[in-house]
This record gives structure tokens, sequence and C-alpha cells, in this order.
């Protein structure tokens, strides 16, 4: 569903990204995980067809992200750390929005249950401007659920949520891979990352350390120092001087 193949981004002199490989089959939950500056958000912005590979081939079923950018908008969604609203446009004009460019069917059936889902019911003709960073960061997620995509690309999604809104999010991540979604999900919240995704992809400095299931990933960094936890295991793979598994395909 998502393919990364040899991927490189550079900025000038600056490398961001060095040779990251990774696949994401349907119903597969991916952790990308890394220190401030590993790659993650350019591997996601790159992947989501914001910004354009240095090297390497980058697909989401089967469509390339730079030849083929329009097929892959419309089976992909992409939750930036940060997502940018428009101030002035209430709830419900943000879904209609984004139902008339995804040219959703039945997209007032599916705008109700999002903002029933995620409690923003009460404000859909606030504008953008007027909710709470967490009520923001529920719309985003909203708009970017509502055309079903198949691909999801969430960067540090549970930013501004309350427990409420972090369990029902976690919970619908779920639900869409179990429906045949493939997702990726960068986050520095290792406790959340092992209680939802299938696979984790450990990057550093642009470089993969780890990629592959946690009960491979036990089994590669458990070996020669007691580590159960990721977070234990995440310093292990971050501070070792060599890649390890760098192009293991998830999947």
């Amino acid at each position: 569903m998502i393919s990364v193949d040899d991927f490189h981004k550079a900025y000038g002199e600056t490398v961001a990204v060095s040779g990251i490989s990774f696949d994401v089959a349907a119903g597969e939950i991916l952790g990308l995980v890394g220190p401030n500056g590993a790659g993650k958000t350019t591997t996601l912005k790159t992947l989501s067809g914001v910004i354009s590979p240095t090297r390497g081939r980058l697909t989401v079923q089967g469509f390339d992200v730079e030849r083929d950018a329009v097929e892959v908008k419309r089976r992909l969604a992409y939750v930036p750390d940060d997502p940018q609203l428009f101030p002035d446009l209430s709830v419900d004009q943000h879904l209609a929005f984004t139902a008339a460019a995804y040219e959703v069917d039945g997209a007032d059936r599916r705008a109700t249950q999002l903002v029933e889902l995620f409690e923003l019911a009460a404000k859909r003709n606030t504008p953008a401007r007027d909710l709470s960073r967490g009520m923001r960061q529920k719309l985003a997620i909203c708009c970017a659920l509502l055309h079903d995509p198949v691909a999801l690309l969430f960067d540090e999604p549970l930013t501004g949520l309350d427990p409420r809104g972090i369990r029902m999010l976690k919970e619908e991540i779920c639900r869409r891979a179990e429906q045949g979604a493939a997702v990726i999900v960068s986050s520095h919240l290792l406790a959340m990352v092992e209680d939802i995704c299938t696979h984790v992809l450990i990057i550093d400095a642009g470089r993969p350390r780890f990629c592959g299931t946690f009960a491979e990933l036990k089994e590669t960094f458990g070996s020669s120092q007691p580590a159960t936890s990721l977070e234990q295991i995440f310093f292990l793979a971050t501070e070792a001087t060599p890649a390890v598994a760098a192009t293991a395909s998830v999947g």
C-alpha cells in the first residue's frame, strides 16, 4: 500500500534523510520514531507530496508520489504536527471544502459522524480561529478521515488532545487499519506507538536503525542487553553505531 525505496532528501549540503526503505501493507500501522531532526517529518512530507525526494521512489497503492501526485492525494491523508486551518472558516465549512475537493459522496452523513465522534458537534458553526488547540487538531483529523483514505499519515497526532480525544483517535486509527488502510504514525510518545502499532521504524540522523515487527525489534536489541519496552530499545537503537536492519521491509 505504501512503499518507500532508497529514499534520500537533501537541502543543499544538509542531508535530512539517507537511504530509508520500508513498506506498509494494508491493515498495518507503522510507528515512525526517532530523535528530533531524525527525518521523520521530512519522510511524511515527501510521501504526501509536500516536498520532493532528492532520490528514491515513493508510492501509494502503486502510484508514484511525483509522477502521479493527484492519484496519490486521492488515496492519502496527511495530518501534520501543526495543521494550518483557514481561520475564518467554521468547522462545517472546513468539512464542506474538503468534501468538495475530494468529491466525497454522502459527505454530510460522514461529516456528522466524524464531528460527533470527536466531540465537535457543538462547534460546527465556530470559526477555526476561535477553537482551542485540541479542537483544531480534532478538526484536522476529521477533514483527513472524511474521504476514507487508504493511506493515513499522522505526525504527532495527539498534540493538544484531551484524554477522551486521545482514546477516540487511537481507536479510530486501529479501526481504519482493520478496514484495510495502511497507517504511519510518527510520535515521541513511545508508549502510544507500542500500544497501537504493528511495526516500528527507528531512524536517527536521517538513517534507518531498525525496521520490522516488535518481536523482531526485541530479538534484535534484547539479546546483548535486557530491553523489553520500546523506550529501552529506542535508546539502544539510537545510541548504537551501526544501522541495524537498515533496509528491512514492513509487511
